[in-house]
């Protein structure tokens, strides 16, 4: 199992979760996130320059089956790319195990 975490821009939150919906990966979590990136120069807007130094992104949390991981990985990163700088990162980590809480169950069928 492989816990993917995904920062993306919140405004292709809504394609991402779609596209994964589509894919069969029905459960994650997410968060709104502040973080700091490489972009160093403000926008402006109306004359005035505005710092882009604190990046709003909303932060996924999956885990998915070995399978899933790639065909995920793809998914997010097809979904949410625009090709600027600012469309944020993957990090995959293995899972040990997972259980199931109300039914005690555990690894794969955890999952689903």
């Amino acid at each position: 199992m492989k816990k993917i975490e995904a920062i993306i821009r919140k405004s292709r939150f809504n394609a991402v979760k779609n596209a994964l919906h589509e894919i069969e990966v029905n459960f994650f979590t997410y968060w709104d996130v502040t973080g700091v990136g490489n972009e160093k120069q403000g926008h402006v807007y109306r004359g005035i320059t505005y710092s882009t130094s604190d990046i709003q992104r909303r932060y996924l949390s999956i885990v998915v089956s070995d399978e899933f991981e790639e065909k995920t990985i793809r998914t997010i990163i097809e979904t949410s790319k625009t090709g600027e700088v600012g469309d944020g990162k993957i990090f995959v980590s293995d899972i040990q195990e997972v259980y199931r809480i109300r039914t005690e169950e555990k690894g794969n069928q955890a999952l689903s």
